[in-house]
């Protein structure tokens, strides 16, 4: 289980990299569990977004991702986004599987 690790690296390689690592160390039937905060779509309010500015002063290259974007870096590291999960509060349980 990584929580919010992924947010405050670098995006792009470096996340990739951390997710390609967990793939390598877990069974074939094992699971990755992410705890971060899912921006949702649209420019409706909701506070991650800004997080996610405070995310590119506090740690550069760091963002916070939308569900698509989760799938897509899940992708590049051998995973399968299964389900995102939300909580009550402002992080959601991102589920992926060895793809």
């Amino acid at each position: 289980m990584r929580a919010t690790t992924l947010s405050q690296a670098p995006a792009g390689q470096r996340s990739i990299a951390i997710l390609k690592r967990c793939h390598e160390a877990m069974t074939e039937n094992g699971r990755v569990l992410l705890v971060e905060q899912v921006i949702p779509p649209g420019n409706a309010p909701f506070l991650g977004k800004l997080l996610d500015v405070n995310m590119l002063v506090m740690c550069p290259g760091g963002k916070e991702r939308t569900a698509d974007e989760y799938r897509d870096l899940l992708t590049a590291a051998g995973f399968r986004l299964t389900r995102i999960v939300p909580t009550a509060g402002l992080v959601s349980v991102i589920e992926g599987v060895r793809g």
